[in-house]
């Protein structure tokens, strides 16, 4: 049985950190911490779990294994180190950090403390990406030579928005630059930059990209801050190009999809509503998988992030900690903005 406290009581927790514990028979939730105490008291009341006054005062609790820390952004780096310091083990949502120098903090901790450090990229554990990198390494569309993946809705407002009574306004912690940092890139960019390095069992090396904020506005009616757009270019170690784009201004169906194209065929994962993944091969093939669907904003269902975590850490097999992928991953992230704002290609 593991026992685990969450650290912040927002809708990721609310949505998929507790609800996933609390259906683990391998968990037991010990408590909760959160700024405003109403929301850790809500989340006490339906599953259980005490409320804690501080995260100090969480992580002095020797009887907790470990911690999900679903704060801001900005937050992620400074938390997950000082649970791992008190030896708990971490799951940290995504991004991992807001630098480069935080990330490269926070694996030097779980390396010093041997903590358990892994990041909520949900994306890798959707039985269609699982499925798709076994294709891929398989061979049967043979050697990847480009790609495109895609993630786009209509903001994190429609996923904060949840009645009446709780509709979200422009001035949401996600459009503050102060405190997420980046917008759609940090938000559904490193989805897909870790993503595609884990289907292709690559890292990227170069970035070339616009990134741009062109409709998404605040509460008094003003162009955020934050980037809202962005268009990538991505060169892997491999040799293999492709693009990535993300947006918050998709007002329509989400597009959460990834096309693989390889020396002897086609894969589209999550790219049409009837099959998770389809093939055409250069005989002229047709091979469709059915096995789930992508979850969107209004679909959700289990991410498997917590099973995976909890699964690791029982076995003791740490095969999803974060490593200097997951680094890269952000890295990758930004590196797009620099090379934007400087217009040319950036090497990582």
């Amino acid at each position: 049985m593991v026992r685990v406290g969450v650290i912040g009581c927002g809708r990721i927790a609310q949505r998929r950190h507790v609800p996933e514990y609390a259906s683990n028979k391998k968990v037991e939730i010990a408590g909760y911490y959160d700024a405003k105490m109403p929301r850790a008291q809500a989340l006490a009341d339906r599953y259980g779990g005490k409320v804690y006054k501080s995260i100090d005062e969480m992580l002095a609790d020797a009887s907790i294994d470990a911690v999900s820390v679903c704060v801001a952004n900005n937050k992620h780096a400074e938390v997950s180190i000082h649970a791992m310091h008190a030896g708990k083990h971490v799951l940290c949502e995504k991004p991992m950090a807001t630098s480069i120098e935080e990330c490269e903090q926070m694996l030097q901790t779980a390396k010093e403390h041997n903590c358990f450090l892994m990041i909520g990229q949900n994306q890798r554990f959707n039985t269609g990406h699982i499925r798709a990198k076994e294709l891929i390494e398989q061979g049967l569309i043979g050697k990847p030579l480009t790609f495109k993946t895609t993630f786009c809705h209509g903001g994190p407002e429609k996923w904060l928005a949840t009645d009446d009574t709780e509709k979200m306004s422009g001035s949401i912690w996600f459009f503050d630059k102060k405190i997420a940092s980046m917008g759609a890139m940090a938000d559904l960019g490193i989805h897909k930059t870790d993503l595609i390095q884990y289907l292709l069992d690559d890292i990227i090396t170069e970035v070339t990209a616009k990134v741009m904020t062109l409709d998404k506005r605040d509460a008094d009616g003003n162009m955020i801050e934050l980037e809202d757009n962005a268009i990538c270019i991505f060169k892997m170690e491999s040799g293999v190009f492709g693009t990535m784009t993300v947006s918050w201004t998709d007002y329509g169906e989400e597009d959460n999809s990834t096309v693989i194209f390889g020396t002897k065929g086609l894969m589209r994962i999550y790219d049409n509503s009837e099959h998770t993944i389809q093939i055409s091969t250069d005989r002229g093939d047709k091979i469709y998988y059915d096995l789930d669907m992508m979850m969107t904003n209004t679909n959700q269902r289990e991410s498997g992030v917590i099973r995976e975590f909890i699964r690791e850490l029982e076995s003791g097999e740490w095969t999803n900690a974060a490593d200097d992928r997951s680094v890269n991953a952000l890295r990758a992230v930004l590196a797009s903005f620099q090379s934007s704002q400087e217009d040319r290609t950036i090497k990582l």
